[in-house]
């Protein structure tokens, strides 16, 4: 049986994790089984959290043209249906954005939709 050095791959290893670890405070950044536990949970945190990033950001839209509609005397899903009902095709992302940089617009758009 030969023998098997796998000094190259391990330390290889061990640099990839606590180059991902820079950053951390005290041993998670230092140590190597603080920093490998470490950044295996910050992985499947920032897995997790891009999936809720897209539903925070749709909620805070949705808040946004729902605060904009009320101004205006009208609630979020009445407008959404008008908008659908006359063709307006803005997705809730630009309505937010257009709710909250221009009021006008806005408005001429909901009264379009009625």
């Amino acid at each position: 049986m030969t023998r098997v050095k796998s000094n190259v791959a391990s330390r290889a290893k061990r640099r990839r994790v606590l180059k991902l670890a820079q950053g951390f405070k005290g041993p998670r950044r230092r140590l190597w089984r603080a920093a490998k536990e470490a950044v295996r949970h910050s992985l499947q945190y920032a897995y997790m959290h891009r999936r809720t990033r897209k539903r925070d950001f749709r909620r805070l839209w949705i808040a946004r043209v729902n605060a904009a509609a009320r101004s205006l005397g009208l609630n979020y899903s009445r407008l959404m249906a008008a908008l659908r009902k006359a063709n307006v095709e803005l997705n809730r992302k630009v309505l937010a954005e257009i709710a909250v940089h221009d009021p006008g617009a806005f408005a001429a758009l909901v009264n379009s939709a009625r």
